[in-house]
């Protein structure tokens, strides 16, 4: 289990693939090892993943103590300077799409190409969930049962017909019952998104940026992808009809052509 110094804390990394390195920053309740093998395989055959944990989770430092997105981002950079990294193709998703919202706008150097997924930038007009989704997942992990509380995640995570597939369920809960956040540090990172709000420094925002987004999406609902990209100079909207928030599980093959397009042309321009 290789550990990178960033600042005061150390992050829990995998590095893997073949090419240009390409970081991948996780979301709210995830760790790196959330993204699947499914899109980390197709992604390891033009890039070299990083993943890691964020501060709290996984295998990284436990602080205990609140943090705010920007935070997040500092640990983002850290961990790239302690990996003798320049720069790296950057794609972050929910959460980590605000992370790395927040990295391109203090390190634009450091970006090669960006891609937002599912994610939110906050001020007006962008939609966080609905009340009724965040009781029932609030609901789920009050319940005491881990497996209840993951089956609630998935559900409001991806697509009705994507959640009906056992075997992608099955996978989904085996990250759950061994990788699974404590509640504590979920509240932590929901205080950190609550706090977020990029959307008056988008317009400044230098790499070249795709923002990708599903039409079912219930945690960000798609109008933030509509936003995003609005405000971003020369943003690629990219919608994907029927996919839930985990678009990266329900479309891996289109999730790593997407990345690839995108980072080749960036780095064409």
């Amino acid at each position: 289990m290789p550990l990178a110094k960033a600042g005061q804390i150390e992050l829990s990394y995998d590095r893997a693939g073949e090419g240009p390195p390409l970081l991948l920053i996780m979301g709210m309740s995830g760790t790196k090892h959330h993204w699947g093998e499914r899109v980390l395989e197709r992604l390891q055959r033009d890039f070299e993943t990083i993943v890691y944990d964020h501060r709290d989770a996984g295998d990284s430092t436990r602080t205990g103590e609140p943090f705010t997105i920007a935070e997040l981002a500092a640990d983002a950079v850290g961990l790239l300077d302690a990996l003798g990294l320049d720069s790296a193709h950057v794609m972050g998703i929910s959460m980590g799409g605000m992370v790395a919202q927040e990295l391109a706008l203090a390190h634009p150097e450091k970006i090669a190409s960006l891609t937002l997924g599912c994610t939110y930038c906050g001020g007006e007009g962008s939609v966080l969930a609905s009340e009724s989704v965040m009781r029932r997942l609030a609901e789920a992990m009050s319940s005491g049962d881990r497996a209840t509380a993951i089956r609630a995640g998935w559900e409001v995570n991806v697509s009705p017909s994507f959640a009906a597939n056992k075997d992608e369920y099955d996978r989904f809960l085996k990250i759950g019952m061994q990788y699974g956040l404590p509640v504590e540090v979920i509240m932590r990172q929901m205080q950190a998104i609550a706090g977020h709000d990029t959307s008056a420094r988008l317009p400044s925002l230098a790499p070249a940026t795709l923002v990708v987004h599903g039409t079912l999406d219930e945690l960000l609902p798609v109008q933030n992808g509509h936003m995003i990209a609005g405000l971003v100079p020369g943003a690629r909207l990219e919608i994907l009809e029927g996919s839930g928030h985990l678009f990266f599980w329900e479309q891996p093959e289109r999730t790593a052509e997407l990345v690839r397009e995108h980072a080749a042309a960036a780095v064409d321009a």
